[in-house]
């Protein structure tokens, strides 16, 4: 999700050297390869070949939401496998008058909220109001 958020940063600037994601995500490159792979065969990034390649979003940071990215990278919200968005066969035996699965579901709809509720342009209004990335460059001082 750091790594997302990086490339969101640089939305519009043209794409980003995998190198450069990985020092500013804090994810070692050869992970970070990993997952940017999974994420453009779901068509969220793009990759452009050669000297100037690199990653860039494949759509606008406001119009990609955090569970769009969770779920390529981590599978359906499940905090228990009865309660998984996505039927499995291998369900529970008491999972009829189960007295916990309640909580359990309202645990997975909590999350699934939060993470469709937050678009990557939500997490990068955030995060400048907190610090520049190690792309741009510190504001001078004042005074």
């Amino acid at each position: 999700m750091r790594a997302m958020v990086a490339l969101a940063r640089h939305y519009g600037n043209g794409p980003i050297a995998l190198s450069a994601i990985a020092q500013e995500s804090s994810v070692p490159a050869a992970y970070l390869e990993q997952l940017l792979g999974q994420l453009r065969r779901a068509g969220l990034i793009a990759t452009t070949r050669g000297a100037h390649g690199g990653y860039a979003l494949a759509k606008a940071p406001g119009d990609m939401r955090v569970g769009e990215i969770y779920r390529v990278l981590e599978g359906p919200v499940a905090p228990m496998e009865c309660v998984s968005e996505v039927e499995t066969e291998d369900l529970c035996p008491l999972i009829d008058g189960c007295a916990t699965r309640i909580v359990w579901l309202k645990v997975r709809d909590n999350i699934v909220e939060a993470l469709d509720s937050t678009t990557l342009g939500d997490l990068v209004e955030q995060s400048r109001a907190r610090r520049p990335t190690p792309l741009e460059p510190a504001a001078a001082p004042t005074g």
